[in-house]
């Protein structure tokens, strides 16, 4: 589908998943991972993407320009473990079409 962007996920074990995500839905990374499932259930996105919790936080890895952060994101990653420069939470990156060739990969989830 065209609407599609073609996006590169490793997960929390170390493996990297090459997926199709729709930019037509509204999602957001975050949601991507859970609707693919590649970290366990209740392990990422518990506050509901609302910015509360960095259980979806995430390391860009590709040059892709994304969104500047906004407050609440940077709140958060300021108390989170496993922070680093390239720390974005996938709850605050919507999937639209200038995320082709996204590649992240997921922060350690303890």
């Amino acid at each position: 589908m065209e609407q599609d962007v073609n996006i590169t996920i490793i997960d929390r074990e170390g493996v990297s998943h090459s997926i199709e995500a729709p930019t037509d839905m509204a999602m957001n990374l975050m949601e991507v991972v859970r609707s693919y499932e590649l970290a366990p259930e209740g392990t990422i996105g518990i506050c509901g993407g609302m910015a509360m919790c960095a259980s979806c936080q995430c390391y860009v890895l590709s040059d892709t320009a994304l969104p500047e952060k906004q407050d609440d994101e940077e709140a958060m990653l300021s108390e989170a473990f496993f922070v680093k420069d390239n720390s974005r939470l996938g709850c605050q990156i919507q999937i639209t079409p200038e995320m082709e060739g996204l590649k992240v990969q997921l922060a350690p989830a303890e």
